[in-house]
């Protein structure tokens, strides 16, 4: 009867500890990805991602026509929920698909951090991994049906990301894109503070910015930034261009 109480003792104890442990994992904090693009194909190092998320909200117009104009390529993340509410943004995009590749921002723009009650800026993330896959899926889903091309890539909403969450995206199949450079940070930063941020892009750079959000300066500053990047003889490319590698332990500027 003692063993039995013993054994079961110390059943009960590893079942506690690992649950602790779990419970430790599952609050690891998020963490954002900073990625470049890779030199192997590309020794000049010159080439330079453009990165656009339209998480909700409407269509900055005058950055697409000004990366029209100017015959700049980018890569957008679109979440179904604004290719829903902006039918004539989708439009504009898919007459030029030769600029634009889209891809996947998920179904509702829910950040890819899974557990009740967890949050990245205040967003609640995914209660489960059952519903991580069905952001992640149903976002493919929308951007293939309104596109006619399958999504390749995917950036969650905040753009971080809990290892568990990183893990499973890749196994579904996506690569998962960071950047380098974070040009309108949400689309908060005045004109001048996105054309400064933009002073120090580099060949390798991916940038990130936002076309959800029309009365905000990213449109203005964007256009004055890139600008001046294309005289320095720097070159933009897609996503689906490119390979990209992760930078471990150095901050995105």
């Amino acid at each position: 009867m003692r063993k039995c109480l013993d054994r079961t003792f110390f059943w009960l104890l590893g079942l506690g500890l690992a649950l602790n442990g779990l419970a430790s994992m599952a609050q690891t904090p998020p963490v954002e990805i900073h990625d470049r693009i890779s030199q192997v194909s590309n020794p000049m190092n010159n080439r330079v991602a453009l990165t656009l998320d339209a998480c909700s909200g409407k269509f900055d117009e005058d950055l697409i026509l000004f990366l029209i104009r100017n015959r700049i390529p980018a890569t957008i993340f679109a979440t179904e929920k604004w290719l829903l509410k902006n039918p004539q943004g989708l439009t504009l995009l898919k007459a030029h698909l030769d600029l634009f590749d889209i891809e996947d921002h998920g179904e509702n723009h829910i950040p890819a951090v899974i557990g009740a009650g967890r949050k990245v800026y205040g967003i609640p993330g995914e209660p489960d991994m059952l519903h991580l896959r069905r952001e992640v899926l149903e976002g493919a889903r929308a951007i293939e049906d309104a596109t006619g091309v399958p999504p390749h890539w995917y950036r969650g909403a905040t753009a971080e990301y809990d290892q568990a969450a990183s893990d499973e995206i890749r196994r579904l199949g996506y690569k998962i894109a960071g950047f380098s450079v974070n040009a309108d940070a949400g689309a908060t930063l005045k004109r001048a503070r996105i054309v400064e941020r933009l002073r120090q892009v580099h060949g390798g750079d991916v940038i990130i910015a936002h076309m959800n959000k029309p009365k905000s300066d990213t449109a203005e500053g964007l256009s004055a930034g890139l600008i001046e990047i294309l005289k320095r003889g720097l070159v933009f490319v897609r996503l689906d261009e490119v390979d990209l590698v992760e930078v471990k332990g150095v901050p995105a500027r």
